[in-house]
């Protein structure tokens, strides 16, 4: 009989509050065109290194962490489930941010996670990039579409949410248990 030894991961807790909101109709107008240089392109099995550099390089500022403490193996089944659809913005051939959606049960569809890469943040590419986001969704003829944001992300990702047509559900406070091993700064205000 062998003894095992569980070392506990040293951890930061961290409260954020999530926004959950949701959209029952596609926007009546056209959102904001892509400007000039810029493309939007799915995916089609992501490897995890690539996967990773996305996640991590948007979600750093702003405590992406789960997918960071999965192991190669469950993160390649989740972003290769039939249900999963991840979407790179590129300008002029380099990725500079992504979304991924996520179809669920009864037709409606998640962008599970949204963002810009640091070096396109401030630039006029996210209004337009969330109108696509929103508009690839809707013309899967989903039913509703949803969304969630919370306190650790960019100051402006809720008012562009509203701005797009999301309307709020409800917003919860949550504790977060950071592995401190991933070396995160947690933003001001947390």
């Amino acid at each position: 009989m062998s003894a095992r030894v569980h070392q506990i991961e040293e951890v930061r807790e961290v409260t954020v509050d999530v926004t959950f909101l949701r959209m029952d109709q596609a926007p009546a107008t056209a959102g904001e065109a892509l400007p000039a240089g810029c493309r939007v392109t799915r995916v089609r099995d992501c490897s995890v290194p690539f996967y990773r550099f996305l996640y991590d390089t948007v979600g750093a500022a702003h405590l992406w962490w789960m997918r960071r403490v999965a192991p190669d193996g469950e993160l390649a089944a989740a972003i290769g489930h039939p249900a999963i659809s991840i979407h790179v913005l590129y300008r002029g051939g380099q990725p500079v941010g992504f979304y991924e959606l996520e179809r669920r049960s009864g037709r409606s569809i998640n962008i599970a996670y949204f963002g810009l890469l640091p070096v396109a943040i401030g630039q006029g590419l996210g209004r337009a990039f969330l109108d696509h986001a929103v508009a690839s969704a809707w013309a899967e003829g989903c039913r509703f579409l949803t969304v969630n944001t919370c306190t650790a992300d960019h100051p402006r990702a809720l008012p562009g949410y509203f701005a797009a047509g999301f309307e709020r559900i409800r917003t919860v406070s949550e504790v977060w248990p950071i592995p401190v091993r991933l070396g995160m700064k947690i933003p001001a205000g947390l």
